[in-house]
């Protein structure tokens, strides 16, 4: 679970509720396209507050940025239906953000009219299944921290106890069932009160069947990246040094295949933008103008 570090919008940025061809999503929007517009994607019970620390970096490398709570995540909500969560259904949500944002707030077109895509763990399942359905919109694709197909064996067991609690349980016993199975050092006597408190609430505005849904892709995601290597989109895959998700070297392989840029971020593990903001901007930056200069 991504934990933000803060979860003050810096100054500039707003929080509403994007309107799209698919619906309405809540957003942090931040920034002004002067070199690109880019959207970012959470992961498995994420949400926008885990890029909240990337927005005022990367508003000051001159693009505005665009953080969103998916269909069924914290406070956009959804229906309580799992086909609702169907992966197709994501990318399509995708899609219309893409189209949604690809203006700048004042309405002037962001340059070249695509956006810098970048999802998060789960979040990357998501982006690649959009950028497989159509990749026009897309400048760039970004996976943060995120595999080429199923999570690894460890983080299967969780998944499937959470997916079967889910089926019994309300959300709020899930929670406290989550923390007892929290080892001691996850016990972070350092997170501020209003973070803690954050996380919970988060999670008991998900909506069960989204997770449930979601939580099945991440077991049993098929490997595509051959396919996504076809598609003629600059690609970055990006981590942290440790990951429990995706095995880092696992990571490595699918940039290989990918011919991607590879990023590996010093000190951080599942959640580099959470964790290490401020060389995770930079390395977004630096690529995001590099595709713009023609040099992924």
């Amino acid at each position: 679970m991504s934990k933000p570090p803060t979860l003050t919008l810096p100054p500039g940025a707003r929080a509403y509720r994007l309107t799209t061809a698919r619906g309405e999503f809540a957003v942090h929007d931040a920034g002004e396209p002067r070199a690109g517009t880019a959207l970012l994607l959470p992961g498995f019970t994420g949400s926008k507050e885990d890029f909240i620390a990337l927005l005022a970096p990367l508003a000051r490398q001159g693009f505005r940025v665009v953080a969103v709570d998916g269909r069924g995540q914290y406070e956009t909500g959804g229906p309580r239906d799992e086909a609702a969560y169907a992966q197709d259904e994501l990318a399509l949500d995708v899609l219309a953000q893409a189209e949604a944002v690809a203006g700048a707030p004042d309405g002037a077109a962001a340059p070249g009219g695509r956006v810098h895509l970048l999802g998060h763990s789960m979040g990357g399942l998501v982006a690649r299944a959009a950028v497989l359905r159509d990749a026009a919109p897309f400048a760039s694709l970004t996976l943060m921290s995120s595999g080429p197909a199923a999570i690894s064996a460890g983080q299967q067991a969780r998944t499937r106890m959470l997916i079967e609690a889910l089926g019994v349980l309300d959300m709020a016993a899930v929670w406290q069932a989550m923390r007892d199975l929290d080892p001691p050092e996850a016990a972070d006597a350092a997170t501020p009160p209003d973070v803690a408190g954050f996380l919970r609430r988060r999670w008991l505005a998900n909506v069960p069947e989204q997770l449930i849904a979601t939580g099945r892709r991440l077991l049993a995601e098929p490997d595509r990246v051959g396919e996504l290597a076809a598609v003629p989109v600059p690609k970055h895959v990006l981590s942290g040094e440790v990951d429990y998700a995706w095995p880092v070297p696992l990571m490595d392989d699918m940039a290989r295949r990918l011919g991607a840029r590879r990023t590996v971020v010093g000190g951080a593990e599942h959640s580099p933008g959470a964790e290490r903001p401020g060389p995770t901007a930079g390395a977004l930056a630096a690529f995001w103008h590099d595709c713009a200069a023609g040099r992924p």
